[in-house]
């Protein structure tokens, strides 16, 4: 998702636009059945969803009812006895937005919460632990819950990482591959972030501290900090898995262009900022929410001018962050291949050439097309080029007998930002309605699945499907199973079914290990101050058939 905002409830609450609203109209006006669907969906969010008890403060999770399915038929009509007719095509999970992040960086943000209590999250020090469990929870469903068909692969859509880092590509890339690591950097021996700092502006669980957060019935865990940093455990997927970038994983902060050394000195050097006057981070809010600044003077700006009360912690070169060809060459390591396939969709062409861009066989009939859609000029909001519009054109054309599905980081209302390129000035930048307009065209796309607005939002586009799902780092913390099936009645149905990942709903609050900590990340997100509560979407966002034509 965005930088430090997007992330937070601006973008979310400019998420909600003409088309959305359009799709609050189309349910109201059609109707909402639940599916003829009988099969077992225990570990899904359609038997149970983790819900809050209480009604104020510091709220507890607990299992709660599941969200029951619902069939769309904007595109297509749903015609009686298809569910004893379908054979399924194509079934797969996407992730979106796990943000594995290290949380003592230099180059985090934390500080703009004097003027944006959103702008930093309790649970930012969990997320190793809590993208563990989600691959956990894919290992044990082995099926998807609507067709029975094995799940053949993941894909993720992008911002797998946060701060555009080596230190977390190699967390998020040990994670899905299998293996231990250590999410710390910095001090080896100990955590240096804002958690520990003795600020009542953040948690500090460890302490007698009354922040902020405590205030608000946060609860004191002596022991959080050393566990977050503790040794993490992953058995890596069991299944084949496919890689989509986002801005996180490419820019500075989500937000910034390579242009300068600021943000990379800043990142692997000795001096982290901890607060800001309120006034100034307002303004740098305000500034990178009304964008574009696609060098981040105005942060710059405040961090120069505070920079005498920036605090001194270890310094750590692997927080460097990377080119696309390093972010390339990381996939295509040996030593995360994992499940396969090598490269996790990128090939030694999309090495030599820098482009992020790839299509790869789903199944007989199915081709996934995977599109970077982040914007190297800079800004958190998307685009894409004229080479990649012409790349996808001839990609759509060349496989105009197959069914096509679209993977990207943004949706198409979150693609405004028209940044060139610096490595391509005279490479124009294509809006999402212009991509619309190109995916239009071409009869055989039945999808666009995306994320980055963190919140579960389907919406209907004239033949297909566009499909964008909650992350992994805010509540309600989804992923998504998708299957294709034909009910050989001239429609297809395309499920989606959202996932949470395997640790338990209730959290024991004594329990540190890595599976107690990954439930605690859940209820954290649920209780971060300033979360946009409707992140989890409308009933028709969520659990879903949605019938199209087949072309």
């Amino acid at each position: 998702m965005d930088p430090v905002l997007s992330r937070r409830a601006f973008l979310l609450t400019s998420g909600m636009t003409a088309a959305g609203l359009g799709l609050e109209i189309a349910l109201a006006s059609t109707p909402a059945t639940s599916s003829t669907t009988t099969t077992t969906t225990t570990a899904t969010t359609v038997h149970t969803v983790a819900s809050p008890r209480g009604a104020a403060g510091y709220r507890r999770l607990a299992d709660g009812p599941g969200w029951r399915r619902v069939t769309r038929t904007e595109l297509a009509e749903a015609k009686k006895g298809r569910a004893e007719r379908r054979t399924a095509l194509a079934c797969f999970v996407q992730f979106t937005d796990l943000h594995i992040t290290d949380v003592q960086s230099p180059q985090r943000y934390e500080f703009l919460r004097t003027g944006a209590v959103s702008a930093w999250r309790p649970q930012e020090a969990l997320t190793a632990a809590g993208a563990v469990s989600l691959i956990e929870q894919v290992n044990t469903l082995r099926y998807g819950p609507a067709t029975r068909a094995p799940i053949g692969f993941v894909m993720t859509t992008g911002d797998n990482t946060d701060n555009n880092s080596r230190i977390e590509l190699e967390w998020f890339l040990t994670a899905m591959t299998g293996g231990r690591f250590t999410p710390n950097s910095g001090d080896p021996s100990a955590y240096e972030g804002v958690q520990d700092s003795g600020l009542g502006l953040y948690w500090q669980p460890g302490s007698g501290v009354r922040d902020i957060d405590k205030r608000a019935g946060f609860p004191r865990l002596d022991g959080f900090l050393e566990a977050a940093i503790r040794e993490v455990s992953s058995p890596g997927l069991a299944v084949p898995w496919y890689s989509t970038i986002g801005n996180h994983d490419q820019l500075f902060g989500g937000a910034y262009s390579a242009a300068g050394g600021f943000f990379a000195d800043l990142a692997t050097g000795s001096r982290k900022l901890f607060t800001l006057p309120a006034s100034e981070a307002a303004a740098v809010y305000r500034a990178l929410r009304q964008g574009p600044d696609p060098t981040g003077a105005r942060l710059r700006e405040a961090w120069k001018r505070y920079k005498a009360k920036a605090r001194t912690v270890t310094a750590d070169e692997r927080r460097a962050p990377l080119s696309p060809h390093d972010y390339i060459a990381a996939h295509l390591d040996p030593a995360y291949t994992g499940a396969g396939p090598v490269g996790h969709g990128y090939t030694r062409d999309n090495l030599d050439s820098g482009r992020l861009d790839y299509s790869f066989r789903i199944a007989d009939g199915v081709i996934g097309i995977s599109l970077d859609t982040t914007d190297r000029g800079g800004d958190y909001r998307g685009s894409v080029g004229s080479r990649q519009l012409a790349w996808l054109e001839r990609t759509l054309k060349t496989h105009a007998d197959d069914i096509a599905l679209l993977f990207s980081h943004h949706p198409s209302w979150a693609m405004t930002n028209l940044v060139p390129d610096p490595a391509r000035p005279h490479d124009k930048r294509h809006s999402g309605q212009e991509l619309l307009a190109v995916l239009k065209k071409h009869r055989n796309v039945a999808a666009w699945i995306n994320g980055h607005s963190h919140r579960n939002k389907i919406v209907p586009h004239g033949g297909f499907w566009e499909v964008s799902t909650a992350s992994h780092v805010d509540y309600p913390q989804l992923a998504r199973v998708i299957e294709l099936a034909d009910n050989h009645d001239g429609t297809l149905s395309l499920f989606t079914t959202l996932v949470e990942s395997a640790a338990p709903h209730r959290t024991d609050l004594t329990d540190l290990s890595q599976n107690g900590l990954a439930a605690l990340y859940r209820e954290l997100s649920f209780n971060a101050p300033g979360l946009e509560s409707a992140l989890a979407g409308l009933p028709g966002d969520r659990n879903t058939e949605l019938l199209l034509k087949r072309r």
